[in-house]
Order: C-alpha cells, then structure tokens, then sequence
C-alpha cells in the first residue's frame, strides 16, 4: 500500500505532528510505502527506504496565515503528480486543494471562531482582529476540506460534536482518541531540588499562556484561596499577560513561571495536582501526558479527551469560569492524600488503554477498510477526484 500523509509537521514535540508520526511509524512497520508532504519530519523517517518526503518550506511567508495558504497549494500540487500511485490519501484540516480519503480534525475553528471566549472577543487591537480573520478563513477552508473528505477523524468526542454542529454529516465521522507515550510519561520521584521546585503542595498548568483558551486566568483567580499550594506555570510567557495578572491578585509570591521547559514528564511527577480548565479543548494531549504520569486532574468537562479519563480519573468542571468551584475542587483533592492515590491510578490506567501504538493501529484499520469499499461518494469507482472546486 502507498499512502500520502501531509501535515505540516512529522515531529515528537507537537500534538498533531506526534500523531501523525506515530501513524507513519506503525505503517512501515507493515512495509507500506510512504509520501510524507511536510515542512518537517522526524530524522527516524528520513533514512527509512520505504519514506519519501516532499518538503515544503513556507519560512520566507509572513504570518502563519498566509503561510498555511502557501503550503496548501504546494501539497496540491505534489499530490496531483502523484495521484497515479497513491492507494490512499490523509490530511489533516485544510492542509490541501485534494479531496482526501481520511481527513483528522485536531481543532474546529468553527466551534472555536463561536466561543465567547474567542480572542477578538476578549482584544479588540490588531492582534484580536488578525486571529478572527484567521479563524473565520479557517472555518470556510476546513469545513469545505472535511465534506470531502471520505472519512473524517476525530480525535475526541468534543470535536465529534463540534464537527456535526459545524454542518459535518455525523455518518461521516470516526473518532479515534490520541495516544500517549506511556513509558516517557509514567510515575515517579524525581528530587524537586533538582528541579528548581519549591517544597509543599505543588499544582501543575502547562499549556499556551499567550491566549485566554486554556484559562489560566481562572487558575489564578482560584490561587486567591489557596494559600496552603504553590502553582507552577509550564509555557512561553514573552508577551503575556499573566504574570501581570498575578501581580495584580496577589499570588506573583506563589506562582512559579517556568518558562518553555523540555522535562515535563519530570515536571509531572513531581507535581501534586494538575489543572486545565480550557474555554475550549479539542483533545488535550497534555491531559494524557498527566494521566500516563499517574497525576491527579481536574479539568473542564467540556475538554476533548477526558471522556477517555472519565470521572474516575479526572475530576470535571462544569463552568471553567467558576474559579470558586475549581479552589474548592483543589483544596479537596490537596487535603485528601487517599483520594490523589486513587484518581492518579485510575488516570493511569486509561492512559495505558490509549498508548500511541493503540491509536496507530486504529488509523491503518480504517485504511484497510476504505481500501476494501468503493467510494459512495465517487461514481466512477476511482479512488480519488484530486480535482476540487473552490469552496463558496
């Protein structure tokens, strides 16, 4: 079988690229042949004889926008060349004019450009109106790229629903949940000393700091009644406005701003507690990076992923803006060492029940089956029409 994955990134230090890498590693391992179409790909695919990679360099692009534009019709056009070898195509978005036969949502700009909590929502400058542009151009591109699609994977049952209220015939989607390395992200004791720590109840956010979506505002504002725990905050702080913000309420003295860091399963197992009450989560993998850490969660219920974890494993938010309700979540769990044991193992379980080589094996079962039914879609009994019309 020769199949053509394309996605912007075939790496281990992002979310979709992860995924992705993951799906190509588990192909070879069958002896298929691969197109990767990428800007990126890991060095362990490169040397491989069955992986051919067309790259696709955007770097000389301003903003991401406009680079995502570029990368797209490149992608088409290596496709088209090769549309005579491909048994099987898989994207991810709109990552191209070609019509796919699996196409993975990670994130639905639809349901995201909806939310009250959208950036243009919140900043109305030059910034917030640059990320509406993006969102609504990528609600029209994704949402064309997806009723095209012959199968449309989602990676949580959030984006599920946020696909079918999107205008996504549900009979159309799969959902297949995303993995996790479940031996890089296990239990553990690491020495806090050694990694800059403090002592006492430590509480774990990581996630993108620069965008009001993971909410790490409430987290703070949860801080105010938590006297007795220090938070540590994992992410790129250039440029945001949260280290100000807990200035302002008073909790700058026990929060830790730690910056990008690469040991975060460390990180993990030093920790107490984790939290993510995100405005909107299509599937958090760092959600699973903590269960596989045997940590203790609580997060949104509206979160992609955590119907994976399930209660048992998590604990859920019903508002992520009741930050009174997530304080009192906190003090609970942190006063309670038998009820932390308990929500970590059960956390781990589920992870180890999602590991990425689960995930993998899940894609290549749904391409064996697309490749055994002709396309209900497609009257001419070919495998593609790489020849797409220009969405309205």
């Amino acid at each position: 079988m020769h199949i053509a994955l394309v996605t912007h990134r075939f790496v281990r230090g992002d979310g979709q690229g992860r995924v992705n890498l993951e799906i190509a590693q588990a192909a070879l391992r069958r002896a298929w042949k691969l197109t990767l179409i990428s800007s990126e790909v890991a060095p362990e695919l490169l040397g491989h004889a069955d992986v051919a990679w067309i790259r696709i360099d955007t770097r000389a692009w301003p903003t991401e926008l406009i680079r995502n534009q570029v990368f797209a019709l490149q992608a088409s056009a290596a496709l088209r060349r090769l549309r005579q070898e491909l048994d099987l195509i898989h994207v991810n978005g709109f990552v191209s004019w070609v019509r796919a036969d699996v196409n993975s949502s990670h994130f639905v700009h639809a349901a995201w450009a909806r939310s009250p909590f959208h950036t243009w929502r919140l900043r109305r400058d030059l910034y917030g109106a640059y990320q509406l542009l993006y969102s609504r151009l990528g609600k029209v591109l994704e949402l064309w790229s997806y009723r095209r699609a012959r199968v449309v994977v989602a990676v949580s049952q959030q984006v599920r629903r946020d696909l079918t209220e999107s205008g996504v015939a549900d009979a159309r989607v799969r959902v297949i949940p995303n993995g996790v390395d479940v031996e890089e992200f296990k239990p553990g004791s690491p020495s806090r000393a050694d990694l800059g720590l403090p002592e006492g109840r430590l509480v774990l956010f990581v996630g993108d700091i620069k965008t009001p979506r993971k909410n790490l505002d409430t987290v703070l504002r949860a801080m105010t009644q938590m006297d007795e725990a220090t938070l540590l905050v994992v992410g790129d702080d250039s440029g945001s406005p949260y280290r100000g913000l807990a200035s302002e309420l008073g909790v700058l003295p026990r929060t830790r701003f730690l910056g990008f860091r690469r040991d975060i399963p460390a990180l993990m197992q030093a920790a107490n507690l984790f939290v993510l009450p995100s405005r909107y989560e299509p599937s958090g993998l760092v959600l699973f990076e903590a269960a596989a850490s045997g940590l203790p969660i609580i997060a949104s219920r509206s979160a992609g992923g955590t119907e994976v974890l399930g209660e048992e494993g998590c604990v859920l938010l019903d508002d992520p803006e009741d930050h009174v309700a997530l304080a009192r979540a906190m003090r609970r769990l942190l006063a309670s060492p038998a009820q932390l044991q308990r929500l970590g193992l059960a956390a781990r379980r589920a992870a180890v029940a999602h590991s990425w080589q689960t995930m993998a094996q899940r894609y290549l079962q749904l391409y064996c089956e697309l490749m055994t039914k002709r396309d209900p879609l497609n009257n001419s009994g070919q495998p593609h029409d790489l020849e797409g019309e220009v969405p309205r």
